[in-house]
Formats: C-alpha cells, structure tokens, sequence
C-alpha cells in the first residue's frame, strides 16, 4: 500500500496548516507543534505517544493535541491509516472559543483522544472546500468544527509556571539553546555555564519541556527551518542555518516530524503564493 501525503495551506484560512495523508511505515518521532493539532482518522489506527502513555485513534476519531505538547505518531495496524488534519493557530482557537464557548483563560482540547465521526467529517470537509477555492465554506467549517471539539472536549490549558529551581534553569537553557541552535553547546558546557550538573540540568529540562535538550534542539531547528522554507529559503540554505549538517540531515528530521520532506513543503506554499 503507497503512502502519500499533502501539507498545504489555503490563503483564505491564514496561519492554518493543511494535511491530508495515507502512512504505513511512518513514525513519527517525539516533537510539538505551535499550533493546535486536529487530525481526523478515515481508515486503519493511529498511535500516539502523549502524556506519559500510548493513546489509540481508530476510523471516527479525532487526535487532538495543544500547541507545544510533545507527541509521537505511529500505525497502529498493518494496513496503517489515513487521515486529514487541520493546525489552526492558537489565536484562531483563543478567537473561536471567546465568541462560542464559556471557556475563560487560553482554551485547549481536554482529552487526546475523541470518537465523533461527525466532527472527523467536518475537517475531511474543510479539506475539500480548500481543495475547491470555496473560501466561505472552509472558514464556515472549521469554525463549527472547533467549536464542536472545544464545546465537547474543552477546558483551559494549564499556565507554565516557572515556578522551580529547575524550571528555571531549563527555562534559561532553553533560551540558550535558541540562540546559539547552529552551534550548541554540549550538555556538560551548558551545564557549566547554568551552574548546575549535567544530570540536573537533563532532569530538570526534561520535566519542564517533556524531552531531552537535544530532541528539543532538533524540534526547535524543524520549526525554524519551517518558517524559513516559508519565506523562500532554499531547503539546502535553511539546513545549514539552522545547524544541521547538510539537506540530507534536514530532509531526515523534517519527514519525521512534519510528514512531508521540505522541497514537497516549499513547493505546496510556493503554489498557493503564485495563486494568490
């Protein structure tokens, strides 16, 4: 069985990324997403790894995960699954949810998992209308959709103190890691430079932001890499600034994480800006 997959966005949906796909052997290794995720499963079993357990999404069902939640992705069936996803941003949601909803505070989706075969026609039918250029109805859809999820599996997100020692620390980790993303530190320099040892500083980084430095690295630089690709960087020049060894590395990473490899990426915005 082929797998293929689609990442687009439509211009009359701003900031909300598009994917329709059919995996087999994908897996997806552990990352996040900035914006909110609200994939529709059509046939077979996703798995997914999130908060701390494996979550199974079935045909009629929704995976749902908030902006910057660490997750995996993975066949939980031979013939594997297809699926159509919308990623609308956080302040769509904030938008949708402040006019709909009583949810006070920044909303987000309660449960990672939710069985509605209505709202998983909802999205595959938000798809369609991008697919068709029938702007009307594709922001009419997901608004309904989202409110639908947010109205049934919807609840305010936890605010991320940095309350702890530690989260400080990996807090200012975090930071230097940002800003040094092409030439990082290793653990034990950074470390050093915090105050902290090695194994503190990993702990610490890993409860706050639920993966080690490094995997967090690599996330950060997909992410980075994304938005170049957006404004026209050719996938060998953002690799390189980003820090990653050579396209080979970055077309690694990115198909891992975001399900496409770059040049397929790059070329799908190209096609909506000349459109537009």
């Amino acid at each position: 069985m082929n797998e293929r997959a689609r990442h687009w966005q439509y211009d009359e949906l701003p900031g909300v990324d598009l994917l329709r796909a059919r995996y087999v052997r994908k897996t997806f290794v552990r990352h996040t997403h900035e914006n909110f995720v609200i994939a529709a499963i059509a046939d077979g079993v996703e798995v997914f790894h999130h908060g701390g357990g494996d979550q199974y999404a079935g045909a009629g069902a929704l995976a749902l995960v908030n902006p910057d939640t660490p997750h995996t992705g993975r066949a939980g069936v031979p013939e594997g699954w297809r699926y159509g996803a919308v990623y609308p941003p956080v302040d769509v949601v904030a938008e949708i949810a402040a006019e709909t909803t009583t949810l006070r505070g920044t909303p987000g989706f309660v449960s990672p998992v939710m069985d509605d075969p209505y709202a998983v026609g909802l999205v595959h039918q938000v798809l369609r209308a991008a697919d068709e250029g029938n702007a009307l109805a594709a922001d009419t859809l997901l608004r309904v959709a989202v409110t639908r999820l947010l109205r049934l599996n919807g609840g305010p997100l936890p605010r991320r103190e940095v309350r702890t020692a530690g989260a400080r620390i990996a807090a200012r980790a975090r930071g230097v890691l940002e800003e040094r993303m092409a030439r990082p530190p290793t653990l034990d320099q950074l470390a050093a430079d915090l105050g902290t040892s090695p194994f503190a500083l990993l702990r610490a980084f890993r409860d706050t932001y639920g993966m080690p430095p490094h995997a967090w690295l690599t996330d950060a630089r997909v992410r980075r890499a994304r938005r170049l690709l957006d404004t026209g960087t050719t996938p060998s020049e953002a690799a390189v600034t980003v820090g990653f060894t050579d396209q080979p590395h970055l077309n690694r990473h990115f198909s891992r994480m975001v399900g496409v490899p770059p040049g397929a990426y790059q070329r799908e915005r190209k096609n909506v800006q000349d459109l537009g």
